[in-house]
């Protein structure tokens, strides 16, 4: 067997967080999204670099739902830290690469 060519992706860790917080600390990029919504209320994330940084991603979601998306280009970049505001979501689950 040949050598196989470096593809230039680094290493995924995944992090789920049930409140609102620090997903990961410093510099990091979210490149896939996970979430299982309320059962009621009005589910929503807001991802922000840092707790009073910039709002980065703001979404909303139906109840008693599960989501899952890959985020396009090479996700989203958080130069401080992966800060999330969960409302009516019972778990949010980060990919990080």
């Amino acid at each position: 067997m040949g050598n196989f060519p470096s593809t230039g992706d680094s290493d995924i860790q995944a992090v789920t967080v049930t409140a609102t917080g620090t997903v990961k600390q410093g510099r990091t990029r979210l490149k896939t999204l996970a979430l299982k919504s309320a059962g009621s209320g009005s589910p929503q994330i807001v991802l922000k670099d840092s707790a009073t940084g910039a709002t980065l991603l703001d979404m909303s979601f139906n109840t008693a739902d599960d989501f899952y998306i890959n985020l396009p280009g090479a996700g989203i970049l958080f130069k401080t830290e992966c800060h999330v505001t969960l409302t009516a979501v019972s778990s949010f689950t980060g990919f990080f690469g």
